[in-house]
């Protein structure tokens, strides 16, 4: 009985190498899905239309039940804003600020 269990346990490890591939470990309990994305601009119009559903959700729930889950597609589209590149954005916005402000004087 034993050999029969360990010949299951071993077909079932190899069919999740095969399948279970989306979620990656990360620290503690938690997994990563990674999205792919062209760029910041695709990126940016998923969050919108993320936002923009959250939006439609609330109009349409009418004090009902709804059948989206806005709490959980909002925090996604939190997950997903990139506040490192925001922050780099300002950085290079004030150096170019700075710099017009320096060569207009």
């Amino acid at each position: 009985m034993e050999l029969e269990q360990l010949k299951k346990l071993e077909y079932i490890k190899r069919l999740s190498t095969k399948y279970l591939n989306i979620l990656k470990p990360a620290d503690g309990q938690f997994c990563n899905a990674e999205i792919r994305v062209l760029n910041y601009s695709e990126l940016g119009c998923i969050i919108t239309n993320m936002l923009k559903l959250c939006i439609l959700a609330l109009e349409q729930d009418n004090g009902k039940k709804s059948a989206i889950d806005v709490g959980l597609v909002l925090e996604q589209a939190l997950h997903l804003f990139p506040s490192d590149e925001m922050e780099l954005l300002d950085r290079i916005n004030d150096l170019l600020v700075k710099k017009t402000n320096i060569g207009s004087n």
